[in-house]
């Protein structure tokens, strides 16, 4: 492999790994705060790419307006999906939650073929974003992937900011403490569980808006992604937002890699990290916090 194609191969791991880390982040916040196993996490991946979809299909004519119209769509269904479903499950056994959120997968890939259909769909690339980076006479790199990359290293140092720097951020870092603490010193825990579930949707939702263009939109598109986000959780360490970007890149690299290098072998690399990782360190590689 010459330079030009380990840079081409490089600068494609850390995309694909800034936006699993997106994905995994909400759902180490959900499952680490709240405790709850959610399966449907994937499907709001999906949510977000037909989101995209549907807004840049004439009702958003810029890409600014269609990331800002989805978000607070998707912080908007993620609070109301927290306050109608998963407000009964703090209490419940795994196996309740397991049962609704795969539920759950069922409902929203059923409305997903209703409003759009069982076809794969394509979503432009913005005009802005549409060129290529020249490196050689035969090599280019996409300037939308590179857009891909910033917009995810926003979204991230947004969210250790919220985390890390904010009253809110506080209040969740106490709560994946030691929440029945956090509700005896007159904090709504509710309402904040509510607002990290919304915080989560909307995280995988923008993963799934920015992705599309360079993706197909397709049924059941949010399976895999499912599958690749709990690998990267339990490989960071569950709760552990630092956890899942130094285990999402990880995984990134071993998967990119994997499929230039051995391409045969390439499906089983992901989850030959994931063992050795937790043979090496079952709690993962950051413990939660």
């Amino acid at each position: 492999m010459d330079i030009v194609s380990l840079l081409i191969q490089t600068l494609n791991a850390v995309q694909y790994g800034l936006v699993l880390f997106l994905v995994a982040s909400g759902l180490t916040l959900i499952f680490g705060i709240m405790r709850i196993i959610n399966l449907a996490h994937g499907s709001f991946y999906m949510i977000g790419a037909y989101m995209a979809f549907g807004l840049s299909s004439g009702i958003t004519e810029t890409l600014p307006a269609m990331i800002a119209v989805g978000l607070i769509l998707s912080f908007f269904i993620g609070f109301v999906l927290e306050w109608v479903f998963y407000a009964f499950l703090y209490q419940r056994e795994h196996l309740e939650q397991v049962l609704l959120t795969y539920g759950l997968i069922l409902v929203f890939e059923e409305l997903r073929s209703i409003l759009f259909g069982n076809d794969v769909l394509g979503v432009p690339v913005p005009e802005v974003f549409a060129g290529s980076i020249p490196l050689t006479d035969t090599l280019s790199y996409p300037v939308y992937r590179i857009f891909i990359s910033v917009a995810c290293l926003i979204m991230a140092g947004l969210l250790y900011y919220l985390i890390r720097h904010t009253r809110l951020g506080m209040m969740i870092r106490a709560g994946s403490h030691d929440r029945t603490m956090v509700q005896a010193l007159g904090i709504n825990i509710n309402l904040l569980f509510r607002i990290v579930f919304a915080i989560g949707f909307m995280l995988a939702a923008f993963s799934g808006m920015i992705s599309a263009p360079m993706t197909s939109v397709s049924p059941g598109m949010g399976n895999q992604v499912l599958i690749i986000s709990f690998v990267v959780v339990v490989i960071g360490g569950i709760g552990s937002v630092g956890g899942a970007m130094v285990a999402a890149m990880v995984i990134a690299f071993a998967d990119v890699f994997g499929k230039v290098l051995v391409p045969a072998y390439a499906g089983m690399f992901v989850y030959l990290v994931m063992a050795l990782v937790l043979l090496w360190r079952p709690e993962g590689i950051f413990r939660k916090g």
